[in-house]
């Protein structure tokens, strides 16, 4: 599985970029697809994650109310909508997949892309 993610960019605080990230491959049996983001000299943290028929949403507590994740099937594709970004959002945004979806998908994916950098200035 090969996943491409796009989308990244520089934007001010308040505003809003749309992440894309498209599977190729064998992708018919991942059942979770998600974003993680790495700060600089930070870990890598959960960010979003759905389910394969969008039924099951994670976020992380400090995106809620302003990011939205949701996938494509047809097209193997995942999104993260960010609204009124924040500095503290700035990072390397990775996507992520993996055939076993449910709460695990918040700590543990299969497969990954490289990153997209998303940097918001104040």
């Amino acid at each position: 599985v090969q996943l491409q993610a796009s989308g990244g960019g520089l934007v001010q605080a308040g505003g809003s970029l749309r992440l894309s990230c498209t599977a190729s491959g064998r992708t018919f049996n991942m059942k979770a697809m998600g974003w993680f983001r790495q700060a600089p000299g930070k870990e890598r943290v959960f960010v979003a994650g759905i389910s394969w028929g969008g039924v099951s949403i994670y976020l992380a507590d400090s995106v809620k109310g302003r990011f939205t994740i949701s996938r494509d099937n047809a097209k193997n594709t995942v999104y993260l909508q960010m609204n009124s970004l924040k500095p503290e959002d700035t990072g390397v945004y990775y996507c992520a997949a993996d055939p076993v979806g449910g709460p695990n998908m918040r700590h543990e994916m299969a497969y990954w892309g490289e990153g997209t950098q998303v940097t918001v200035s104040s």
